[in-house]
């Protein structure tokens, strides 16, 4: 057969990066209907309080004014959100309910819903719903959250909903053998995804067919389909999840909020269409936060300086109440805190608070992040006690390829292995990128004013497990529909879908139609796009799609040239008989039903790799400057260079705006007090100029037929410990220990300032 084209692993452009630049793309905040009303939400000015009244009255003689929700109107069975990731049955009594009722338990929970005739007349209503609350103490850290003299839920009688373990070999065994520990304690920050787009919907009701339709659907359409239809009533076939272009997503898009019942409720209840479009301070406030967690770590070595056990108690703050993906971060930490080590002993503590703050959830690389902080920060310390040059402790720790599949640690019932790969030569790739061996020289040194300091660290990605759906249909001028149950959130899925069909068909890029993705009326199930899954379960299903199409276009090429299957080979959009004859793809579309694909696989890829930095402190000041930075990682099969390229370099981004900038922080009261742009500080296009990643596909994953292994999230997991490792090399004069993110500039100069004080 001839080779038409290799379209996995070229540097395609984004197809779908013309209609962006051009302004064509379509957002919830683009759409508009007839009779439309506006939705906008009252939200607590209060952390925690009982609430005693809510007048509406006055708001709803406004003009304009249509309607006003409050949980009154739901009362008594207020609907709830429930996990969507990781559930316990103890952790359903800590549920959010859709608006409150009889209680508020953090700043920016939903009060009340305007419905108005524009959206100005909505927000003017606001200030006319009189709120009457009594206030409680506020729950904000560790210690007020497990004294539980205040309690969130006076009816659980706690404040922590369950601990996790991530358990493997005898722990305690290997600390009593050791020759060396060491304990220390390490603190990540609360910060978050701030997509560009904010969160959005348009919500209407067909009376006469039964039809619920929501625009503004991402991530997991087809979950929220099921929970829409729940709360409402309807039967799933009732509800269509309509998936618009979504401006970022970074695991906290998608997930189902409050607004994700309350307007389409509204839509259904008052007759008709309703938008929502949260604005910025909203966004910032009421939009899932992530990270915020603390560890304690131990660790126990040989003489050799190999690791016999890691044991540790982590304390994850999931905010007012577990909403969706709100014990994912904590199970992660639960059982990938060894990261690619081969260490054979391994307990890991993970226990949830609620406190009053934002509920927290998913932001990539979710408790991977906060993991390799704590992990990757010890191992430089260890390391300076043993004697021992950082590199070398990790090169004689790493899991190796003989190791392979190498099992994590277990949590509760479910377990989880790696797949394949070498994960020293990704470490040496990375230290030969970095220049390490020239630039080592540099450690610690004060130059030109400001003092050096390198590190590196490592890291494992797990990802793509799990199932997935798409459907392809055979058009009649021979070119081929794609239909995806994944979500396009950013990344590019619009043109790897179509890299893939196109090589599962034999056919150019041109012959792929525009890859239609996530709405709930264009496959019959699917799953989504998170996990850094949409590759690995959304290709190998389209795979198999791939391979229903093409077996049917042999079998009708065969029946009309009078033939054998086994006589009809597949050429250039072709079918072709053994005598020459052949029909385009075309003429077969009129007989040929669409075919659907799916793929499911219990087991997870695990992309891994090195990511280096160079670093320079301005003392006087705290700012830290990125020199230089580097990753290496390895992911299998790489679809497309360009893509991934964007993916790991938006990532790293992404954990340096996390670990340098970004912090959400609440005073006494539980008011948060960084809610604009003026506050939360985001890293800019000009921040971090020195990057470069490279890609391998050295180990395929032998868990799919492509051989794919997620890669959008690796880029950000090892950010925080490299940095932070890098500063501390740099202060080592000073002997600073940057123990606890963010390192902003005021923090590292008071750690600095501290330690001369001190002397």
């Amino acid at each position: 057969m001839k080779a038409v084209n290799a379209l996995i692993g070229a540097p395609i452009e984004r197809r779908e990066d013309m209609r962006f630049l051009r302004g064509q793309g379509i957002y919830v905040g683009d759409l508009t209907r007839d009779n439309l009303l506006h939705a906008v939400v009252l939200r607590s000015s209060v952390a925690h309080g009982r609430i005693v009244a809510i007048d509406t009255t006055h708001a709803l003689s406004r003009p304009g004014v249509h309607a006003v929700v409050t949980g009154a109107d739901l009362a008594p069975d207020v609907p709830k959100i429930a996990l969507r990731l990781d559930p316990l049955p103890e952790f359903k009594a800590f549920e959010q309910p859709v608006i409150a009722h009889r209680k508020v338990r953090y700043v920016g929970e939903p009060l009340a819903l305007i419905l108005a005739e524009t959206a100005a007349q909505a927000e003017d209503a606001l200030d006319f719903i009189a709120v009457e609350i009594e206030s409680l103490p506020a729950v904000l850290s560790r210690d007020e959250a497990l004294a539980g003299d205040v309690l969130l839920f006076e009816e659980n009688r706690t404040n922590s909903p369950a601990t996790i373990s991530g358990i493997r070999g005898d722990v305690d065994a290997a600390f009593a053998n050791a020759f060396y520990t060491r304990k220390e304690k390490f603190k990540v920050h609360r910060h978050s995804a701030v997509p560009m787009e904010t969160r959005g919907l348009l919500a209407e009701w067909d009376d006469a067919a039964r039809i619920m339709t929501v625009h503004g659907a991402a991530k997991v359409p087809f979950h929220n389909r099921a929970a829409v239809a729940a709360h409402l009533g309807l039967s799933e076939d009732q509800v269509v999840m309509v998936e618009n272009d979504v401006g970022g997503g970074f695991g906290v898009r998608g997930e189902f909020y409050p607004e994700d019942f309350l307007v389409p409720y509204s839509a259904r209840r008052f007759g008709r269409p309703v938008k929502w479009v949260e604005d910025r301070r909203e966004n910032l406030l009421a939009t899932n936060h992530a990270r915020e967690s603390e560890c304690e770590i131990e660790i126990a070595c040989d003489k050799n300086a190999r690791i016999l056990g890691l044991r540790a108690h982590s304390a994850v703050h999931c905010g007012a109440y577990l909403r969706t993906t709100g014990s994912t971060p904590a199970r992660n930490i639960a059982q990938v805190l060894p990261g690619p080590y081969r260490i054979e002993n391994v307990r890991s503590d993970v226990t949830l608070l609620v406190t009053n703050k934002t509920p927290s959830g998913t932001y990539r690389g979710p408790g991977r992040y906060e993991s390799d902080f704590f992990r990757e920060r010890l191992f430089d310390l260890v390391a300076a006690d043993l004697g021992l040059d950082q590199i070398e402790f990790r090169r004689r720790n790493l899991i190796r390829e003989s190791d392979m599949p190498w099992s994590m640690p277990t949590v509760g019932k479910v377990s989880s292995e790696t797949d394949s790969g070498n994960y020293e030569t990704t470490l040496d790739r990375c230290l030969e990128e970095i220049q390490w061996s020239d630039k080592i020289a540099f450690q610690g040194r004060h130059v030109d004013g400001r003092y050096h300091g390198l590190a590196v660290g490592c890291y494992v990605e797990g990802a793509g497990s799990g199932r997935e759906s798409v459907r392809i249909r055979l058009e009649s001028d021979g070119t081929v529909s794609v239909f995806t149950g994944s979500s396009a959130i950013g990344q590019g899925l619009e043109t790897v879908v179509a890299q893939i069909a196109g090589d599962a068909l034999g056919l150019p890029l041109s012959s792929i139609r525009p890859v239609q993705h996530g709405s709930t009326n264009l496959v019959k199930d699917g799953v989504g796009s998170f996990s850094s899954r949409s590759v690995v379960m959304g290709g190998s299903a389209l795979l198999d799609a791939a391979n229903k199409l093409k077996a049917a276009i042999v079998s009708a090429a065969a029946t009309r040239l009078a033939c054998a299957d086994s006589e009809v080979r597949l050429a250039d959009g072709h079918a072709i008989g053994p005598a020459g004859a052949s029909f385009g793809f075309g003429e077969f579309a009129e007989e040929l039903p669409s075919f659907d694909g799916s793929f499911s696989s219990p087991k997870r890829t695990y992309s891994y790799g090195a990511h280096a930095a160079h670093v320079a402190v301005d003392i006087k000041t705290g700012g830290v400057e990125i020199c230089s930075y580097v990753a290496v990682e390895d992911v299998g099969r790489i679809i497309n260079p360009h893509t991934l390229h964007g993916q790991c370099v938006g990532a790293i981004v992404q954990g340096l705006g996390g670990t340098l900038l970004e912090q959400f922080v609440y005073d006494d009261s539980g008011q948060m007090v960084a809610g604009s742009f003026a506050d939360y500080l985001l890293p800019t296009a000009t921040d971090f100029p020195h990057i470069k990643v490279v890609a391998l596909e050295l180990a395929p994953s032998p868990t799919n037929p492509l051989g794919a292994k997620g890669a959008g999230e690796g880029g950000i997991i090892p950010v925080g410990g490299v940095i932070a490792n890098a500063v501390a090399a740099a202060l080592a004069s000073f002997d600073v220990q940057p123990n606890e993110l963010p390192l902003s500039p005021s923090r590292v100069w008071a750690m600095i300032e501290a330690k001369r004080q001190a002397v």
